[in-house]
């Protein structure tokens, strides 16, 4: 079993940053493949964001791609996802996973966190 905390999320103004964390509680964490995903009000959970086990294999979403990175450092067991130039619609809650799969749809992934929200005021 693999525990998932997000954290970093809050509210800023439109233009603006904010860089998300995702500590996992496993020693084995440098073999997941790690995502974010996010779920705005009234709407499905969506694909931001994966990076494989590596580190140098990164996909994104066309929405938020040249605005958000995502990394992981396997020290520490923690994945990242840095967001530049934040709009309105970005507003949403964001969770992370992890899983074995390519990562580019939530049946790749296994184990989920339980969200941070991010509000973006324009």
């Amino acid at each position: 079993q693999v525990q998932l905390v997000e954290s970093g999320g809050g509210l800023v103004q439109a233009g603006g940053s904010l860089r998300l964390s995702c500590a996992a509680s496993t020693r084995t964490f440098s073999r997941y493949t790690m995502g974010w995903f996010r779920q705005a009000p009234g709407k499905e959970r969506e694909f931001v964001a994966t990076v494989r086990w590596s580190g140098g294999n990164t996909y994104y979403v066309d929405s938020v791609k040249g605005r958000f990175t995502i990394s992981r450092d396997n020290a520490k067991n923690t994945v990242y996802l840095q967001m530049n130039s934040l709009k309105a619609e970005d507003t949403a809650v964001y969770y992370c996973a992890a899983g074995y799969g390519l990562g580019l749809g939530a049946a790749d992934y296994d184990y989920w966190g339980q969200g941070t929200q991010v509000t973006v005021s324009s």
